[in-house]
């Protein structure tokens, strides 16, 4: 029983793996979009010290 759950398990994480995929280049062009969009605000409204522009780095590399 025990060897079973482990194979199941070991097939369910190699499945996940093969379901990774690249980038194509309208995600790209969205990226780019998305980043062009943060200099904006950043320019129109800038941090107010360095824990505000911490805080939007996190939340940004966080997807926030």
């Amino acid at each position: 029983m025990r060897r079973m759950l482990l194979i199941a398990g070991c097939t369910l994480m190699m499945a996940g793996l093969a379901a990774c995929h690249q980038e194509g280049p309208a995600e790209k062009a969205g990226q780019s979009l998305d980043n062009a969009g943060q200099k904006v605000q950043d320019t129109l409204n800038p941090p107010q010290g360095p824990a505000q522009a911490t805080g939007r780095k996190v939340d940004r590399a966080l997807g926030n």
